[in-house]
């Protein structure tokens, strides 16, 4: 009988991350980077690392890995892999090359689900164009996988989490409540559909939407992970020196997690990531469990954050739904004043 991948992890997907509140402090202790090549640093919390090499080309790097968050091993190696490649197309860059990140149970789960999961992984590098070129495997009870990406930009057209301006408004391309799904199908919870649904929205590559903001003049983007949409949202408050105002009723979930929330069915990560981002954050009901736990729900392979011209928003509505992104909406705006967010 088949393990279920589920049940050798503490955690699921991005659920599984350290939150910003303990890494902050660890992050600020380390040198401060002095290269002028490096054009995106530490220093912003953005999606990935920039390094100039001539006046038209800069590489992008990133690395993401985590515990499964589906049973199937073909889907956990897609979604793991398209996460990975989420935050070269949040940088404004086009993924080139990566490297398999493995670490798994060989003699409690065998050859035949590694290979399922690396294929899943070489599916979705394949259907961004870019080629796995190696990787790098370890023993562990508890499985893991990702990638470590490289890709391209050009330097005057990178989109970082500083770029933000007031006034701008704020688009978000996926519905939110990954977290909730993985935890209720975690334990039994969830019925097959939204598990397939919510599935199908993780393998969903966010290269065309990242093309779409960027065609828009897009003045910042991020991917909402693990953090949830107001952890990744701050750092962009926190980056571009802004407030933000957001609508919760405008925000697309996925069906049947406001109910999961209002029984309880929420991630861990929740509770983290409100710990680390609360004190900045207004909510209009502030005893809303709810609405808190699905504002912090940890996002795998989730949508991408824009932030662009009020002028533009239409445009991009209409080029992300042409692309597959049907739930795409306007959520809210960016306004003068400190980095806080107003949730109405």
């Amino acid at each position: 009988m088949a393990v279920p991948l589920t049940s050798l992890s503490h955690g699921a997907g991005c659920g599984c991350k350290l939150s910003a509140a303990d890494l902050r402090p660890i992050v600020a202790g380390l040198p401060v980077q002095t290269d002028p090549r490096v054009l995106v640093g530490m220093d912003l919390a953005d999606d990935a690392g920039v390094v100039k090499l001539t006046d038209e080309l800069a590489l992008v790097q990133t690395v993401d890995f985590f515990t499964p968050i589906v049973d199937d091993p073909y889907a956990f190696g897609r979604i793991a892999a398209t996460n990975a490649l989420s935050d070269v197309y949040a940088m404004g860059g086009t993924p080139v090359s990566a490297l398999n990140l493995v670490a798994y149970p060989l003699e409690t789960l065998g050859p035949d689900v590694l290979r399922e999961i690396l294929r899943g992984g070489a599916d979705a590098v394949a259907a961004a164009g870019a080629s796995i070129v190696g990787g790098y495997s370890i023993d562990d009870p508890e499985p893991k996988y990702g990638l470590a990406v490289t890709g391209i930009v050009d330097p005057r057209a990178v989109l970082t989490n500083a770029g933000g301006v007031a006034g701008d408004t704020l688009v978000l391309t996926k519905p939110l409540g990954a977290g909730a799904v993985a935890t209720a199908a975690k334990r039994g919870l969830a019925d097959d559909g939204l598990i397939a649904r919510a599935t199908e929205v993780m393998c969903e590559l966010n290269r065309d939407g990242a093309a779409a903001a960027r065609a828009a003049g897009a003045h910042a983007l991020t991917d909402v992970t693990g953090f949830g949409l107001i952890g990744h949202l701050l750092e962009i408050c926190r980056g571009s020196e802004v407030g933000a105002t957001i609508d919760f009723a405008r925000i697309p979930l996925h069906p049947g997690v406001a109910d999961l929330a209002r029984e309880g069915i929420v991630t861990g990560a929740s509770a983290r990531n409100w710990a680390g981002c609360g004190e900045s954050v207004s909510l209009a009901r502030p005893d809303d469990a709810v609405e808190r736990a699905l504002l912090t729900d940890p996002q795998t392979s989730g949508g991408l954050l824009v932030a662009c011209a009020p002028d533009a928003v239409d445009e991009v509505l209409r080029v992300f739904r042409a692309e597959g992104f049907a739930e795409a909406a306007l959520i809210g705006s960016l306004a003068a004043g400190p980095p806080r967010i107003v949730v109405r």
